[in-house]
């Protein structure tokens, strides 16, 4: 009798074990939390319909190599990944937006679920001819970072901070910050609509 009970609840235990492991997401990355990402808005609830991406805000990852190669124009929210196509949506230039003054010195903040051997971060910002209505193309943004920081290999820790300054631009913009992993063909991406 003690041999069948505990055959069916090891068996039990290896089932539920079972759903676990292939039910959750065994990999996570990481997303940018300062200035809030749309990622973490759908993951926080502030925004809604925003599909897969509200479980997984870490997961937002496409080719690297960005702006020559990299995710295609008017998918580069969602660093290409059709999954998270709810990213690429402008839905009317609506998203929520971090007020930020012009020339501010801000920090930009990632959280980090994995951790990369990374080549540097990137951030570009929107040029004054952006269309916060239409999806987000190369031809939006300012044609280098005005932030980069180089990691030389290095990894992140839980959560890395990076100190900048905002440029000299007023209204909607929009700022594409990328984590160039180094050890893989991928990269991170994560859109911050900003009022400034």
């Amino acid at each position: 009798m003690r041999k069948t009970i505990l055959t069916a609840v090891t068996g039990v235990g290896l089932a539920v074990a079972t759903v676990f492991a292939t039910t959750t997401t065994a990999q996570g990355h990481g997303y940018t939390t300062s200035p809030t990402s749309r990622q973490l808005f759908c993951a926080q609830g502030t925004v809604t319909d925003c599909g897969q991406v509200q479980w997984e805000p870490h997961s937002v990852e496409g080719p690297k190599g960005f702006p020559a190669a990299g995710p295609a124009d008017g998918a580069l929210c969602s660093g290409g990944n059709s999954r998270f196509s709810e990213l690429d949506d402008p839905r009317g230039g609506n998203w929520p937006a971090t007020d930020l003054n012009p020339g501010q010195s801000i920090t930009f903040s990632w959280t980090f679920t994995a951790r990369h051997s990374t080549s540097e971060f990137d951030y570009y910002i929107t040029n004054d001819s952006y269309d916060p209505s239409q999806p987000l193309t190369r031809s939006d943004l300012e044609p280098a970072p005005f932030l980069s920081v180089p990691m030389n290999g290095a990894q992140p820790g839980d959560t890395e901070h990076h100190q900048g300054t905002i440029p000299n631009k007023s209204g909607r913009h929009l700022i594409l910050a990328v984590w160039n992993v180094a050890d893989t063909g991928n990269a991170f991406y994560a859109c911050s609509d900003v009022d400034l």
